[in-house]
């Protein structure tokens, strides 16, 4: 398995905040709406779908397995797609794509602060869980829909993977805001 050291992950993923905001900080709200493609999703969306997925699948997730709750699985595993991901270290530099749909296509923004305020609130938690971290139980396990039973360390991980893998769709949103 080729996960990064828990101190690895927090510089790696300050260090994707600072980019994300940056890029959140040269456009105004409508550009940062704005769709290009036909069931696509406009930059902001983008940002809501990575910001929402650490806070309320990623971490969360993390969270669950730290505190040991009880319906966890402990005996469950990856799954081979699980196995792949976390051998690379990140997700293959595919282009993923899911039809639109109201429980997975991302609301729009409402403002720029709502997505900087959201990165920076993934950010202190990912800071608050570092040091629970440390020790914790690996036999608590949460399902992830594709990848299987993770742990904490698995889930806290994923989190940089998904903000990484992400920047290859943004690189396609910010060509097409530019041209």
């Amino acid at each position: 398995m080729n996960i990064k050291s828990i101190s690895e992950i927090i510089h790696e993923m300050e260090n994707w905040t600072a980019h994300y905001e940056e890029n959140v900080n040269r456009f105004g709200l409508e550009q940062l709406q704005q769709v290009h493609t036909e069931g696509g999703w406009s930059l902001g969306q983008m940002y809501v779908h990575l910001i929402g997925s650490a806070l309320y699948m990623q971490l969360r997730s993390a969270q669950r397995c730290l505190e040991g709750e009880e319906e966890l699985s402990r005996e469950a595993f990856k799954t081979e797609v699980g196995e792949a991901v976390f051998k690379l270290g990140g997700f293959p530099p595919i282009r993923v794509q899911v039809p639109p749909s109201p429980q997975y296509t991302p609301q729009q923004p409402t403002s720029r602060e709502q997505l900087l305020d959201g990165f920076k609130e993934v950010l202190e938690q990912m800071k608050a869980l570092e040091p629970k971290l440390e020790n914790y139980d690996e036999q608590y396990k949460a399902p992830h829909p594709r990848l299987g039973a993770l742990s904490a360390m698995e889930w806290f991980a994923l989190t940089e993977m998904h903000y990484r893998h992400h920047l290859l769709q943004e690189e396609r949103l910010l060509q097409a805001l530019e041209s």
